[in-house]
């Protein structure tokens, strides 16, 4: 049975603190058993990654078959059914598209005192792609990470997969080609994070790391974060969705469970003024439930995580969903805009009922790379900005100098700091 819960009842405010409480494994004691094995592979690089990829995947690897041959992903591609192929541009023209849209201006400008300042935006040299290969493989999480770091003008794309299924799942090394990735290499789990952040052998460092993964991969990419930039620490994903009795039941049933079949530790969440779409609702997720229209992860999601909160107004939502600031908000609402106005705090807001969460999994355009567990509140998404970085640039011309040098060097002083002072005084002459 589900959690039901009442904003106007006095309790509720404890009960709703209980259901958005952090989900998942902590890291702290994942990174105990991690830390080794990154210290490790940096120390030894590519002979680690081959210990630990025998140890932990079960197939001994040369150095030579780590790689990924075009070959193989040739014959995978060969191999995906053409209407997988076909959505798969699809997916990525879009993708490519909405990220090319992403990409910032420079600019220069002379200010008052006659200081010219400005910025340009570089792309980093490298990026490392973790494509997943536990519960699933997602071709399309390839997409979302590979083509904003094509759409920021990176050289150098390399993607680590865990070899195991490779062979199960061709579209991921489809994924691969379509998006244009330069490298592909059969490690995964932690080795895979160092690989790409420290390099080993034949897999040479990347400057960001990016890509969704279990615990112990988000445990890596938490340890190598200062040394390469990353994505995001990922957790459990979330939708929080806002409907009414002009939504047909069914729609936000299947739109509960898109989520709650990622994961036991997903979360979906109802918010509704109507107890008699409620009851719906509910009964339509324990209909599909039971007719096995979602994943195996689902049930047990939706009964440890999920929950259905009846609320006097749609707006009372917003400051419910701040206080979360999910991954995903759905506002399946005849007029949606002015609630979606009144939240600061979500990943992506999806605006009517004819626009489910699934379908920005794969072929809206915007990134499925999302903030997690509460961290809307002060991240973004994934975007072309994960892969590029902002120089500020300062010419100063005599007149410059004198109008803004003295006040520098007056701060200097106040720092204690007679160097810097003494630089900007020698400008200024007698």
């Amino acid at each position: 049975m589900v959690r039901r819960l009442d904003a106007s009842q006095p309790d509720f405010g404890r009960a709703y603190d209980a259901l958005i409480a952090a989900r998942g494994e902590r890291l702290d004691a994942i990174e105990n058993a991690v830390r080794p094995i990154m210290a490790d592979v940096r120390a030894r690089g590519v002979e680690a990654v081959i210990e630990y990829t025998e140890r932990f995947d079960g197939v001994r690897f040369s150095s030579d078959a780590l790689r990924v041959s075009e070959a193989e992903i040739d014959a995978a591609s060969s191999a995906c059914p053409p209407d997988v192929i076909d959505a798969l541009h699809l997916a990525a023209d879009r993708i490519a598209a909405f990220h090319a849209r992403q990409r910032p201006v420079d600019e220069s400008f002379t200010d008052a005192q006659g200081l010219t300042l400005g910025w340009r935006w570089t792309p980093v040299d490298a990026a490392g792609l973790y494509a997943p290969g536990g519960r699933a493989a997602y071709p399309s999480a390839v997409l979302m990470n590979a083509l904003p770091a094509k759409a920021a003008g990176v050289k150098r794309i390399a993607m680590a997969t865990p070899p195991g299924r490779l062979a199960e799942t061709p579209a991921v090394l489809a994924a691969a080609r379509i998006a244009g990735i330069d490298e592909v290499w059969r490690i995964g789990g932690a080795q895979a994070i160092a690989a790409l952040a420290y390099g080993a052998g034949p897999v040479a460092p990347c400057d960001v790391v990016a890509g969704p993964g279990n615990a112990y991969v988000a445990a890596a990419k938490k340890l190598v974060y200062g040394d390469v930039g990353i994505d995001s620490v990922a957790g459990p994903s979330e939708v929080f969705i806002v409907a009414d009795a002009s939504v047909d039941p069914r729609w936000i049933a299947a739109d509960l469970l898109a989520q709650a079949e990622h994961d036991p530790e997903a979360q979906s969440v109802l918010f509704t003024t109507d107890a008699t779409f409620a009851d719906a609702v509910a009964a339509a997720v324990e209909a599909a439930l039971a007719a096995g229209e979602a994943g195996p992860s689902a049930r047990a999601s939706w009964e440890a995580h999920g929950a259905v909160v009846r609320v006097a107004r749609a707006e009372d939502a917003a400051a419910l969903i701040d206080r979360a600031a999910p991954e995903h908000v759905q506002l399946a609402l005849a007029d949606p805009a002015p609630l979606a106005a009144l939240i600061r705090h979500a990943g992506a807001i999806f605006l009517g009922a004819h626009a489910p969460e699934a379908l920005g999994d794969y072929v809206a355009g915007p990134n499925h790379v999302l903030p997690t567990g509460r961290r809307a509140r002060f991240a973004s998404g994934l975007s072309t900005l994960t892969f590029m970085k902002r120089t500020t640039l300062i010419g100063v011309g005599g007149a410059g100098v004198a109008a803004v040098g003295p006040a520098a060097a007056r701060l200097a002083d106040a720092e204690g700091l007679p160097a810097h002072a003494r630089s900007i005084r020698l400008r200024l002459g007698p």
